[in-house]
Order: structure tokens, then sequence, then C-alpha cells
């Protein structure tokens, strides 16, 4: 229920860029505003900038029950579902859209994009 939400709001979106003046051109053009290079049209980024996303490193995943969960404790070690090496998951809402790998830059970590999700894998996940 949420994709088709979520898919709808994307069309929206792709539709406001079709809106111009009568001549086929927005008059009022800010630095911001790409051009396209398919058809030349200019569409503004400005509208979807700001929203706030929430990304996240999936490293693994474990199944537990209550009780074990209950015991851990400082020093406890999770056996996780990824083996070593494996490639990381980014997931932006949700939804997988890169894998990477462990880089430490700094002392601190990060991850090195590896692979990209494709955008027809990435629509494909909705359904």
């Amino acid at each position: 229920m949420e994709d088709e939400a979520a898919k709808e709001d994307f069309e929206a979106l792709d539709d406001l860029g079709d809106i111009d003046g009568a001549d086929g051109v927005d008059d009022d053009l800010d630095d911001d505003e790409t051009v396209s290079a398919a058809g030349g049209e200019t569409k503004s980024l400005d509208l979807i900038l700001d929203i706030p996303l929430t990304v996240a490193v999936e490293l693994g995943r474990s199944k537990m029950l209550i009780n074990d969960l209950l015991q851990l404790g400082q020093g406890s070690v999770i056996e996780l579902t990824k083996l070593v090496g494996e490639p990381l998951e980014v997931l932006v809402n949700q939804k997988l859209v890169a894998r990477g790998e462990v880089v430490v830059v700094n002392e601190k970590f990060g991850v090195r994009l590896t692979d990209i999700v494709s955008p027809m894998e990435r629509v494909q996940s909705l359904a």
C-alpha cells in the first residue's frame, strides 16, 4: 500500500516537470535549475532537495529469541547472516539503492560504493 502511494508521489513529481508556460519555456528560470539532455526541458530540483531521507548501511541480520536477546551483555558476539568480505547494503528509506565495502577514513568508518542498483531494479523492488 505504501509502495503504491510512493510510486504515485514519484509520478506526480515527474509530471511537475511537464508544467511549462504556453510556449513550452519557463520564463522565470533560476540558476539552480538543470537542463535535461533528452528533450532540452528545464526542470527544477528545488522541490525535492530538502526532503529528509533515512540512509542506513546494513552489515547483516540475525534472528534470535527474546531470551537470547536478554542474555546479551558487553562483549557478546551476534552471528550475522553475511560472510566476511560480502558487500554491505545501502538502504534509503528501507529500499536497497547500492552495495559497498567498509573503509576507514581519518579513524572513522565509511562505505565505498561498489555497485549502484539500477533504476529498473529499484522500481521492481517496489512491486
